[in-house]
């Protein structure tokens, strides 16, 4: 982000939608993701004592943090998000003691599969980092030398992986890895960006058509990461490192993740067939992602609704991670006339994204949601649907422009 030197700083910080790849960070995989332009706006005043405090407007809650290695949270349940950044900055740089009060507005929707806490983790973990002024840091620099290493540390922050020399945490309780927190700060307007990762790579980045929007439906169905939601993704996440140590402790190797053994040894493919019931489309990561970045270029629409109803139906057949509400979206999305149309986000509830032609795009929204209305009346109050385009990245702007 751009610097601008003053005691009160202000950030947007955008949720990402995940164009396909689905639950492939965790194993080495790709995936291909952009910033949308509804995001968390900030204000962050450095402070003299080491505290976290954050006031969310929206949530209409008040957090108060200590900067400590052993803080946590107590009420209201998003202050887990609040206590996993204090605790894991103290413990990985305990010289760094400005605290920072922050104030949030929001109009990204909870829960809702587009990454509102990895959104939420990185403006809490930039006003910090910012507030003890890190860049200029010797320790922050060897640790974090370049935006994409700054944005797997925020997802450490998260997942509590491992980062560098640093030792992990339980971090909020989600064993993920760091897609979102990537494609929320390295991303990039009007364009769809092709990542992989362990180690974070980005390969590519391909143009959104100017004739195109991106419509998404929110189901209503919560996608918070806590509770049952949070066990099941998890159980994916465990699913894929639990083959990558059978294949390991089969072969005498050292592989990190899935793709590091596929590219390494062409019979892996066959150990890890298995994958398939429990990797979803990161096992066939290599033809899907770039298939879609290839279709995306060339502004193939038939070629990409073919790729994109493939990662569908790996996500239902192959995760299991699809509800009823999205699924149902997904088919209405493309019999309503989407070009393509997937869930994405960790599953079990959140959201659809469907590719529409700009001018179509108001049409296509009020079928889209009169057929949601039908099938799930119950569902359909706490439904949200936006017409949005890949918008631009984390940044840091004037205070008044977060106000």
């Amino acid at each position: 982000m751009n610097r601008v030197d003053a005691d009160t700083r202000a950030y947007v910080v955008p949720g990402r939608v995940e164009l396909v790849g689905k639950h492939v960070d965790y194993g080495g995989g790709r995936s291909l993701t952009c910033a949308v332009d509804r995001a968390i706006r900030v204000r962050a005043t450095a402070l003299g004592e080491p505290v976290l405090k954050v006031g969310d407007g929206g949530r209409r809650g008040r957090v108060v943090m200590p900067l400590s290695g052993d803080a946590r949270a107590g009420w209201p349940k998003w202050g887990t998000y609040v206590a996993a950044v204090a605790r894991r900055f103290a413990r990985d740089f305990p010289h760094a003691r400005r605290g920072v009060q922050v104030r949030l507005r929001s109009d990204l929707p909870p829960s809702a599969g587009l990454s509102s806490s990895s959104a939420l983790i990185v403006a809490l973990g930039t006003a910090l980092v910012d507030a003890n002024r890190m860049d200029e840091d010797p320790a922050w620099r060897a640790a974090v030398p370049d935006l994409l290493a700054r944005a797997e540390y925020f997802a450490a922050m998260e997942t509590g992986a491992p980062f560098g020399a640093f030792p992990g945490d339980e971090g909020v309780g989600v064993r993920g890895g760091a897609q979102d927190p990537i494609a929320i700060v390295c991303g990039a307007d009007h364009a769809a960006t092709q990542f992989s990762y362990i180690p974070a790579r980005m390969e590519r980045r391909v143009a959104w058509p100017a004739e195109m929007a991106l419509v998404i439906g929110v189901s209503g169905v919560k996608a918070t990461k806590t509770g049952n939601a949070r066990r099941q993704y998890n159980r994916a996440s465990d699913a894929m490192r639990w083959m990558v140590g059978q294949w390991n402790a089969q072969t005498q190797r050292h592989d990190l993740t899935v793709a590091a053994a596929l590219a390494a040894d062409t019979a892996a493919s066959t150990v890890f067939e298995r994958i398939a019931r429990t990797g979803g489309d990161g096992f066939k990561c290599e033809i899907i992602v770039p298939g879609f970045g290839d279709a995306l270029g060339r502004c193939d629409y038939d070629a990409l609704g073919r790729i994109v109803d493939r990662s569908q139906e790996l996500a239902e057949r192959a995760l299991g991670n699809q509800v009823r509400e999205t699924i149902h979206l997904q088919r209405s999305a493309r019999t309503h006339g989407a070009v393509a149309a997937s869930a994405f986000g960790a599953g079990f509830g959140g959201a659809v994204w469907a590719m529409v032609r700009e001018a179509d795009a108001v049409g296509f929204l009020e079928g889209w949601q009169a057929s949601y209305e039908a099938a799930f009346p119950l569902r359909a109050p706490k439904a949200q649907w936006l017409v949005t385009r890949p918008g631009p990245p984390a940044r840091e702007v004037a205070p008044g422009d977060a106000a």
